[in-house]
């Protein structure tokens, strides 16, 4: 990324550049939730008050074939929303001069422009890929309405790990969205970052069970320092290489585009004290394993190796159980 330009914006260019359809505010990593009415009119308030907002995001770029600005809005969204609605009179918010909540065409010309004329601060990301995207959005986004789990770890440790965590998960955007591994939506909701976070831990302590408290546990005894950090970049990294050595097909179009067999694989292609798997073994095992899950052959009747694993793939795929199994399941495939 380039820079962050900062400058003010008056709300009056806000409205002038979403009417003109000059913002987008919907890509595809933003989160789908919206903000109720109180959420909304407190926002508004807040404008009416003179008291600060955050400042908003934009991707700033050009689409040089058809001369236009193409502004990305990274973060800020809602707060946009909220002032376009307010501006075409959807909803009501609560005005110092008002002893009510007041739409906008209930305010006086005076109050309108004063609204109209407010400032509000946009920093520019100019040069930004969709990896430096996904980390500044990652950086940003620290409180939100419904937080999950990884949301509220987020929130609360800005340490080592967590910066490990979103800077190897933002690295591999391209990749968790091209192999179908997360979703946008996943992604908008850092899945793909506790995703990370438990390679990390199972490559440090070996394979372990799913256990969100493991995790929190790591983000706060690693936030000051994490001295393994360099190590698993490095391991991640010529796993990852591993992976895109291979033909794309092997996973886009294989079970192992579903994070746990993903995840599974992953730590199988880990092994900094082995050699690697040949490249062709490792394709055949792939589409064999995959041929016989979508066999159209009913649990009973398969050998009691292939039941377990096609179970613990369907099944609470994230225990160590069946962690366990798929483990031993795939690694046999790939020494036949």
């Amino acid at each position: 990324m380039d820079r962050v330009s900062y400058e003010s914006l008056v709300v009056q260019d806000i409205q002038g550049m979403a009417a003109r359809s000059e913002l987008d505010l919907n890509p595809w990593y933003q989160r789908r939730e919206v903000w109720n009415r109180p959420q909304k009119s407190y926002l508004i308030n807040t404008i009416f008050e003179q008291k600060p907002i955050p400042t908003i995001y934009i991707r700033h770029s050009l689409d040089l074939e058809k001369e236009k600005s193409i502004k990305e809005v990274v973060d800020g969204q809602q707060r946009i929303k909220a002032i376009l609605e307010y501006l075409g009179g959807q909803f009501a918010a609560r005005h110092p001069d008002h002893k009510k909540l007041v739409r906008y065409g209930e305010l006086s010309k005076s109050q309108q422009e004063r609204l109209r004329l407010t400032s509000i601060s946009v920093g520019y990301l100019v040069g930004a890929t969709d990896p430096d995207v996904i980390e500044i959005f990652g950086r940003l986004n620290s409180i939100s309405k419904n937080l999950n789990l990884q949301e509220k770890r987020n929130a609360k440790f800005g340490g080592e790990f967590k910066q490990f965590s979103l800077g190897e998960a933002s690295k591999r955007v391209k990749i968790w969205r091209d192999y179908g591994i997360f979703s946008s939506n996943d992604i908008a909701r850092m899945a793909e970052v506790q995703f990370v976070s438990e390679l990390a831990i199972n490559m440090v302590e070996g394979l372990q069970d799913y256990s969100a408290s493991r995790i929190d546990k790591f983000y706060k005894d690693f936030d000051e320092s994490f001295p393994l950090r360099e190590e698993l970049e490095l391991r991640s990294e010529l796993v990852f290489r591993r992976i895109l050595s291979m033909e794309k097909k092997a996973i886009t179009e294989t079970i192992f585009s579903r994070a746990p067999l993903f995840f599974s694989l992953f730590l199988i292609l880990d092994a900094p004290d082995g050699a690697p798997i040949p490249l062709d073994r490792l394709e055949r095992a792939i589409w064999h394993i995959d041929e016989r899950f979508s066999a159209d052959v009913s649990i009973s009747d398969r050998s009691e190796l292939e039941a377990e694993f096609v179970i613990a793939c369907l099944s609470n795929p994230h225990r160590i159980k069946s962690r366990q199994i798929r483990d031993e399941y795939i690694r046999g495939q790939l020494t036949s």
